[in-house]
Parts: structure tokens; C-alpha cells; sequence
């Protein structure tokens, strides 16, 4: 098995910009295999990382298309083929979005575009541009660990002799690791923001339910609700985030499920005892991932699909 050699922190700030981020996993070092950076990294990064952390791993890199010269070799190699299809009239572009982009969400638009062209590139920033602030910025956070991953894996293998094997982790091939990997979480995860402070709700305690009778699934007319199954419980952190309400696997079972909040004791007195949130899992989603937020105050809520 191989082992990566103690990082510094300087190593890890060619990997991810966030220096709160760097310390950790630095701290976190060695590793003995890639599986286990990779899921440290994902740890920290989600759980230890803050809002502003984000945002300093953000400001590290370049404009999506930039091609000056201070761009980093990796950035530039994750970025080949959106630039060896980009066109005058798309390169244009890009930089026009770009700039609406940064001017509306105050930072750099953030996608992991190792193997894609610049029409793609071009086309899901136009897509996410429409977002509100607080879910784009949970999609530009997620981006930045598919990159971090991507760098962590090259990193692991410019160390190490040999590839790690096909049990130490799904990455043999550095590249092919960009934007698509394993879980390294369950497929359905949340967290909650009071929106009436502005920050991350500590405390609450969260309840993950499946319906498991098949005969009669659950609507608006059924009057009594006795077909949950409780998967997993757990209380949010510091940062408002839950812990693992499922096991991790690579394929969720369809069906309908439901994430209750017991906000009655993290709020007393407001308007809800309790929230709870129904949705369904199709069979064509199954390896997706589901991130099922919640958005509270003592008298509203909301909730959306994010990622």
C-alpha cells in the first residue's frame, strides 16, 4: 500500500486555496492511500470550512478561458480542452459572462472543466447564473472539492511509484477523476441556515424516513402516515450541517422519502413545531446525489434541491 509522504501546507495550497482547509488536512497527513485523502479532504472541506474559506479557495483560481501566463499548470491543463474548442466569438463570450457572473455573485465562476468544451462550459454558466446566491454558492463549493479531488489524485500520484489499486479508490487515471467520482458520502444529505440570523442552525435534531409500503405510496389524501421507516437520525453542527443520515452506497433505492427537523427546540417560539420534507426518488436518479436543505425562520421556511 502506498503511502503519501507528510503534506505541508504549501502542498496543499497548490491544491485548494482556503488556508483553514490546508492546515487541516496537512495536519490530517500522511495517508495511506488515496481513498482516505479523498475522503478527509471531502470531510473538512464540507464540514471545517467556512463560508470565507470558500470564498479564498474561490479567488485562487483564474476566470474560466483565461490563458495569461501567471495561470497555473494545472489550472491550464484542466482547462485545455474548454480552450482548444473555444472559438473568437466563445472565448468573447465567456468573458462577458464571466463578468456578469462575478458581478452578481461577487466571486469567480467555479466548475470543474477538466474534459469539457467551451459551448459546455459556456452553457452551464449560463444555466447557473440563474441560481440564487445561497444555492450557487453551494454548487461553486462543490466544484472546487471536484477540483481539490482532481489535484489531490494528481499529487498522490507524482508521489507514490505505483497507481493506488482498484480497492484503495475509483482513481487510476488522474484526469479521468475531474468531474464525476464514487460517493464518498450518502446520496442524500442537508443542512440548515437560519435565514432570520444569517448564519448556520446548530442543534437541530434531523430524522431521514423512507416509505417502504409498496402497495399504497404516500399523498396528499392518505390520512394517516404509518409507512416511514426511520434510515438514520442525527443533529447539525456547527456549520448547520447534519451527519450521516444513510449509509454510503452507489445506487439509493427509488421511492419516496422524507427529512424532518424538530425546530420546536431550536426555536420555541415559532410558528412550526416541526418541518418536514417529502420527495421522491425516481429510478432514472439513483446515482445521483440528493442535498435537501432547509431555509428557516420562526414564521417561513423553504427548502430547494441542491447539490
Amino acid at each position: 500500500m502506498a503511502t503519501l509522504r507528510p503534506l505541508t501546507v504549501e502542498d496543499v495550497l497548490r491544491v485548494n486555496g482556503s488556508r483553514r482547509f490546508a492546515a487541516a488536512l496537512a495536519a490530517a497527513s500522511p495517508f495511506d492511500s488515496l481513498a482516505n485523502t479523498l475522503l478527509t479532504a471531502r470531510r473538512i472541506w464540507l464540514n471545517e470550512v467556512d463560508v470565507t474559506g470558500w470564498l479564498e479557495a474561490f479567488a485562487a483560481h483564474p476566470p474560466i478561458g483565461t490563458t495569461s501566463s501567471s495561470v497555473s499548470k494545472w489550472s491550464k491543463e484542466e482547462q485545455s480542452a474548454a480552450l482548444s474548442t473555444a472559438t473568437d466569438s466563445t472565448a468573447q463570450e465567456l468573458s462577458e459572462w464571466n463578468a456578469k457572473y462575478r458581478e452578481k455573485f461577487g466571486f469567480v465562476f467555479m466548475i470543474c472543466a477538466s474534459g469539457r468544451t467551451a459551448p459546455e462550459v459556456l452553457a452551464e454558466l449560463k444555466r447557473r447564473y440563474a441560481n440564487r446566491p445561497i444555492v450557487e454558492l453551494e454548487a461553486a463549493a462543490e466544484e472546487e472539492l471536484k477540483i481539490t479531488e482532481l489535484r489531490l489524485a494528481k499529487l498522490f500520484s507524482a508521489e507514490t511509484a505505483a497507481p493506488p489499486t482498484s480497492g484503495e479508490n475509483h482513481i487510476s487515471q488522474p484526469d479521468k477523476a475531474a468531474c464525476s467520482s464514487n460517493r464518498t458520502r450518502p446520496p442524500i444529505t442537508t443542512h440548515v441556515l437560519d435565514t432570520a440570523l444569517g448564519s448556520p442552525a446548530a442543534g437541530i435534531e434531523v430524522h431521514l424516513e423512507m416509505w417502504k409500503d409498496a402497495s399504497s405510496p404516500p399523498s396528499f389524501d392518505n390520512k394517516e402516515f404509518k409507512g416511514w421507516t426511520t434510515l438514520g437520525t442525527s443533529i447539525t453542527n456547527n456549520d448547520g450541517r447534519s451527519g450521516q443520515l444513510m449509509d454510503i452506497v452507489d445506487n439509493v433505492a427509488p421511492g419516496f422519502y422524507r427529512i424532518s427537523f424538530n425546530t420546536s427546540k431550536y426555536a420555541p417560539s415559532g410558528f412550526f413545531p416541526y418541518v418536514s420534507i417529502i420527495f421522491e426518488i425516481k429510478r432514472s436518479q439513483t446515482t445521483e446525489h440528493f442535498h435537501v436543505p432547509l431555509l428557516h425562520s420562526p414564521f417561513s421556511f423553504t427548502t430547494y434541491r441542491g447539490s
